[in-house]
């Protein structure tokens, strides 16, 4: 039987790429979602995969759907820190909720879900967390401080996490991706997206499944001496 997998967000973009991708590796995956039942069943439907309704950023819904998943499925071993939302604004325009809202979201929900698997990780001494950061919490970016501030913050909480439980056969990572083929980019109106794919060395969009490739690689038992890290999935455009 498979290793246990918990995406969140999991069920659409980058998110789902990355539950097939682990699915087809032969593991067990629940796919978390926030608020579209539609997408999700479909989801579910379509790919043969559990999905789990919860918000990432409540500690007692996260408990709760932990607990859950203990009782039907078995303890996880890994968890995927996917989920996340923007509320883009400068920061002398930008709301109190807005700031709090991406902050709880983006980077508490990293707090939340691996606080409630690392016991169980280091009890039987293996476990894998990647969080899915960005290229502009690494970077910055304009009209996103509070998105830039909750992605960087995933990397530095990472980095303590992976220095508190190497010993313990569980390793804690970061891939941050540029800009990525999903629903959302495309819908950004041509003639911006051309100035973005300008700045993109390699000249083109990445794809959702390119970043979910470095999941599977970074979940594997295989990869065990590999924490701490950041792996850049940009084209290019940025590089640290």
């Amino acid at each position: 039987m498979g290793r246990l997998a918990l995406v969140t967000g999991g069920t659409r973009g980058i998110g789902a790429a990355i539950s097939l991708r682990l699915k087809r590796a032969g593991y067990r995956v629940v796919a978390n979602y926030a608020g579209n039942d539609t997408a999700a069943e479909a989801f579910r439907e379509q790919h043969d995969i559990p999905v789990l309704k919860f918000d990432v950023s409540d500690f007692a819904a996260c408990q709760e759907a932990i607990n859950q998943v203990n009782r039907d499925l078995g303890h996880i071993e890994i968890l995927v820190n996917n989920a996340g939302i923007t509320r883009d604004s400068t920061l002398h325009k930008m709301s109190e909720e807005a700031w709090h809202n991406v902050i709880n979201t983006n980077l508490n929900s990293c707090f939340n879900l691996s606080r409630l698997v690392i016991e169980q990780m280091r009890e039987h001494n293996f476990g894998r967390i990647i969080n899915i950061s960005s290229i502009n919490g690494q970077a910055g970016q304009f009209g996103q401080a509070n998105y830039a501030a909750a992605k960087a913050g995933m990397v530095g909480f990472a980095k303590a996490l992976a220095q508190e439980n190497a010993s313990k056969g569980i390793t804690v990572n970061v891939i941050a991706p540029g800009y990525i083929a999903t629903e959302m980019v495309r819908a950004v109106p041509e003639k911006i997206l051309e100035k973005i794919i300008a700045k993109i060395p390699a000249g083109r969009l990445g794809e959702a499944d390119e970043v979910a490739r470095c999941v599977e690689f970074l979940v594997a038992d295989e990869s065990g001496f590999i924490t701490g890290s950041t792996l850049s999935v940009n084209g290019g455009q940025y590089m640290c």
